[in-house]
C-alpha cells in the first residue's frame, strides 16, 4: 500500500475557525493569548525550562501512579522504557487528550495520538540530553456519554445503550455486549477482521469498565511506539492538585481570570470573539457512585446540582483535603490539572480544543503554572485509488474538493460540458454597445443618462439569468455527472462533515490491515501546518 500526499492551506478548506487560521498565520493580535509557537527550538527551550521547574516529589507520585495503573497490563519494552525514563529528572512529556470513544471513535482520535508520537520522535532524534515521552490523557472523568456512546461503521451507527450516569470511565461494560456482537457480525471473514475481533476480546470483553478497556485498546495499537496512557482519576494525582481545587472554592480563580481573558480577547484580538467555553463560578464537579455533580454556591452553602447534598465552605475545603479523589476539574480546569501533574511542554489538540486553551493563559499565570506550547493536530482526508480515479475523470482538483457541494457540481458541469456555459461574448458585445451610448450622454439631457444606465443594468442582469438557466439546463442533461459528483462529495464529507470526524479507524483497518497505522504515521507531519490529502 503506497500513499501519496498533497497539502492545501487550512484557510483554503473553509472548514476551520477564524481563530485557528489566525494562529497558524501568526496574527500578531493573538500572540498575548498563548505561550510560544510550534518549532523545534521552542520545544527544546520549554524542555529545558520544565526540567528545572518540575517537582521531584510530583514526578515520583506521577510515576508511582502510572506503574500502579500498568501493573496488570501486558506492556511493550518501549512503554516499559518510557515509564523508567519518566522517573528521571531529564524527562518531559508531549501530551494529547481525548474522550473514551468506543472503538476509538472518529479517525481524528488516532490522528491526535500519531501527531503527538511524531513530535516526540523528532525531538528525540535531535536531542539526546532530554527524554521526550508521548502521553495520551484519557478523559475518564467526562460525563458526556452521548458523545462517546457510538461509532460509525460504513452505513451503521453502532451505539451502546445504557442508563448509567456519571463518569464514563467508571461505567461497566455489561450492556455494551449487544453493540459489540452487532459490529462483529458486520465484519467480513478476513484476517484483518479476525485481528479486530481479537482486539475487542482483549479490551472491551475483558475489562471491568470503559477506562480499563480504552487503556487496553490504545495500548495495543500504540504500545510499540512507547505511548504512555494516563488515567488521572487517581487519589494520589489529585492529592497533588488539591491546593488548586481549594483555591477554586475560596477564590474563584478560573472564573475570574478566564472572564478577564475573554474580554481582553474581544478588545485586543477580535470584537466578535465567542468563547468556546464559558467559565462557571466554580469549575469543579463532585464525584461519587451516583454520578458527577456540578458544585454551585447558593447563599452560604455549596450544593451539588441534581442531589440533596450540601456543604459549608469549611466542610467542602476539608472534603477536598481528605478526599481529593471525590473532585473532578471541568473542561477549563482540566488543562491546569494536566500541567500540574505532568512535566509537559506541549499539548496537541483539535481546533475546538485550542480555541478554549486561548482563554486560559491568564489563569495559568495567576496560578503560577507554565502554559504549554499549543499544537494543532494534523487533519487528513483519505482518498482510495477507486475514488481518486473518479475524481480525476471529473477534472476535480484538490482545492475544488472543499467547495460547497452545489458550487462543486456547477464547476464539474462547466469543466466537462461540450458547450461553453458562460455568455462572455454577449457581455462583450453589450459593453461595446453601451460604451457607444454613453458617448452620446454628454450630447443630450440627464434623463437620457438614467435611461442608458437602467437599460445596461437590466440587460446585464438578463445575461446573468440566462447563464444560470443554461447551467441548470445542462445539469439536467448531464445528470450522470451530477450524481457522480454527489457520490464523491458524500464520500469525502459524510453527513456533510469532515471525513476524519465521521470515519472510524477500524473501517480502514478491515480493508487495509495493520499497515494502515504505520502508513498514517509515515504520512503525518505535525510540523507541516497544512491540511493533508492522502491518496492510497
Amino acid at each position: 500500500m503506497s500513499i501519496k500526499k498533497k497539502h492545501i492551506s487550512y484557510s483554503d478548506t473553509g472548514k476551520f475557525s477564524e481563530i485557528i487560521i489566525d494562529y497558524l498565520s501568526k496574527k500578531e493580535s493573538l500572540e498575548p493569548f498563548y505561550n510560544k509557537l510550534l518549532s523545534i527550538q521552542n520545544l527544546k527551550d520549554e524542555a529545558q525550562n520544565k526540567v528545572k521547574l518540575f517537582s521531584d516529589s510530583n514526578r515520583k507520585k506521577l510515576v508511582n501512579s502510572l506503574n500502579a495503573q500498568y501493573k496488570n497490563l501486558e506492556i511493550t519494552s518501549a512503554v516499559k522504557e518510557n515509564l523508567e525514563k519518566l522517573s528521571k529528572k531529564n524527562s518531559v512529556t508531549v501530551t494529547t487528550g481525548h474522550q473514551l470513544n468506543l472503538m476509538t471513535g472518529p479517525l481524528y482520535f488516532i490522528i491526535k495520538i500519531i501527531s503527538t508520537i511524531k513530535i516526540v520522535e523528532k525531538l528525540n532524534s535531535l536531542n539526546k540530553k532530554i527524554n521526550f515521552i508521548p502521553v495520551y490523557w484519557m478523559a475518564s472523568e467526562d460525563h458526556d456519554f452521548d458523545e462517546i456512546s457510538y461509532f460509525n461503521y460504513k452505513s451503521n451507527k453502532i451505539k451502546w445503550k445504557t442508563n448509567q450516569k456519571g463518569s464514563v470511565g467508571k461505567m461497566n461494560l455489561d450492556e455494551l455486549k449487544p453493540a459489540l456482537d452487532f459490529f462483529e457480525k458486520k465484519l467480513n471473514d478476513s484476517k484483518n477482521s479476525q485481528e479486530i475481533k481479537e482486539l475487542i476480546k482483549l479490551s472491551y470483553r475483558s475489562s471491568k469498565n470503559l477506562a480499563e478497556a480504552t487503556l487496553k485498546i490504545v495500548n495495543s495499537l500504540f504500545g510499540k511506539y512507547g505511548l504512555i496512557i494516563i488515567d488521572a482519576d487517581s487519589k494520589s494525582l489529585k492529592n497533588i492538585f488539591k491546593v488548586y481545587m481549594k483555591s477554586e472554592i475560596i477564590n474563584n480563580n478560573c472564573h475570574d481570570q478566564v472572564n478577564i481573558q475573554i474580554e481582553t480577547l474581544k478588545k485586543e484580538y477580535n470584537s466578535k470573539f465567542k468563547p468556546q467555553v464559558n467559565p462557571r463560578l466554580i469549575n469543579l464537579f463532585y464525584l461519587n457512585k451516583g454520578g458527577r455533580y456540578r458544585i454551585e454556591k447558593k447563599k452560604n452553602q455549596f450544593v451539588l446540582i441534581g442531589s440533596n447534598k450540601k456543604f459549608s465552605k469549611n466542610d467542602l475545603i476539608n472534603e477536598i483535603e481528605n478526599f481529593p479523589e471525590n473532585f473532578s476539574p471541568n473542561v477549563l480546569m482540566r488543562p491546569l490539572y494536566q500541567e500540574v501533574i505532568l512535566p509537559n511542554i506541549a499539548y496537541v489538540g483539535g481546533g475546538a480544543e485550542l480555541s478554549y486553551w486561548f482563554q486560559l493563559n491568564k489563569y495559568f499565570k495567576n496560578q503560577k503554572v507554565t502554559f504549554p506550547i499549543l499544537v494543532l493536530r494534523n487533519s487528513l482526508l483519505l482518498i482510495n485509488s477507486k475514488l481518486s480515479e473518479k475524481i480525476n475523470k471529473l477534472r476535480i482538483n484538490s482545492k475544488d474538493l472543499f467547495l460547497d457541494k452545489n458550487l462543486l457540481i456547477s464547476k464539474v458541469i462547466k469543466e466537462n460540458s461540450k458547450i461553453s456555459l458562460e455568455l462572455n461574448f454577449l457581455k462583450k458585445q453589450l459593453e461595446i454597445q453601451f460604451n457607444y451610448l454613453e458617448e452620446l450622454i454628454n450630447k443630450t439631457d440627464k434623463s437620457f443618462k438614467g435611461a442608458v444606465l437602467a437599460q445596461k443594468k437590466k440587460q446585464n442582469k438578463g445575461i446573468i439569468n440566462l447563464e444560470k438557466k443554461l447551467l441548470k439546463s445542462q445539469k439536467r442533461k448531464m445528470d450522470d455527472y451530477v450524481q457522480r459528483t454527489n457520490l464523491i462529495y458524500e464520500s469525502i464529507f459524510p453527513n456533510s462533515d469532515l471525513q476524519e470526524r465521521q470515519l472510524n479507524f477500524f473501517e480502514l483497518y478491515e480493508s487495509e490491515g495493520e499497515v494502515i497505522l504505520s502508513n498514517l504515521k509515515k504520512a503525518i507531519d505535525p510540523f507541516n501546518e497544512n491540511f493533508t490529502i492522502l491518496n492510497y
